[in-house]
């Protein structure tokens, strides 16, 4: 038998998530003595073992409580959590090795390949995340949540990359010096725009100046812009301003 201190020092855990466990019914122990102490077996070792894991998955603890109140084939449940862990660790090692490239791109000043910024975002939940201070800044701001919105991560990923690549080739635009009103400009904003609406996104040309001017008047998008290239919000507007008109 093991005390509540034995088991949070085998297991790398804390007396406080044992004594939770206990309270939410999740882990009880085998015995508790007439002084109140809580008695570990082998039995609620491997329950444990199991919590820790689906824990790792970030299962909530109400959803581990119903998979391990059934009746547990423990091999087989094993089998899946091993299967899921690997699963996490592919994700993982690809968000790894994303960041490392970006790392090196920074370092080296060689440009990242557009897809490489975004091939480890393989789920909605890491898509949500990456989104999560700018949705976090529209609810604060304009009381618009997003956060519930469902994400298609292939769609996701695709349009990324089209914004990137359109703003990367804006910003070049700005800096060789082209006018708001050159043709080779409208050329890629119509092409731009024809993108977003087999997107199914609002892409008139009033649209896309609405969208400008709404980047100029607000501080969280026009920094965003700015970064890229000083300048870039505006010269953006104006693109924007001569397109509609021509249109």
């Amino acid at each position: 038998m093991y005390t509540v201190q034995q088991v949070a020092k085998l297991t790398h855990t804390t007396v406080k998530a044992l004594h939770h466990y206990h309270k939410i019914g999740l882990l009880v122990p085998e015995q508790t003595t007439e002084a109140g102490y809580r008695l570990y077996g082998r039995n609620e070792l491997e329950r444990l073992q199991h919590i820790l894991f689906y824990k790792e998955l970030d299962f909530p603890l109400k959803e581990i409580k119903q998979l391990l109140d059934g009746e547990v084939d423990r091999e087989e449940t094993l089998q899946q959590q091993q299967n899921l862990l690997e699963q996490k660790v592919d994700r993982l090692q690809g968000l790894i090795q994303t960041i490392r490239s970006s790392i090196h791109s920074e370092t080296t000043g060689e440009e990242l390949e557009v897809e490489s910024m975004f091939q480890g975002f393989e789920t909605e939940e890491e898509w949500k995340e990456a989104l999560k201070e700018q949705n976090d800044y529209l609810k604060k701001e304009y009381d618009v949540d997003l956060t519930n919105q469902t994400i298609d991560v292939e769609s996701m990923n695709e349009s990324a990359r089209e914004a990137k690549a359109f703003n990367d080739d804006m910003v070049d635009f700005l800096l060789e010096g082209r006018t708001a009103k050159d043709p080779k400009v409208f050329s890629r904003v119509k092409d731009h725009l024809s993108f977003l609406e087999q997107k199914g996104h609002p892409a008139t040309p009033k649209d896309f100046l609405n969208q400008t001017e709404f980047f100029l008047e607000d501080n969280f998008h026009r920094q965003m812009l700015e970064e890229w290239q000083p300048g870039y919000s505006y010269y953006l507007n104006k693109v924007a301003a001569n397109y509609a008109a021509q249109s």
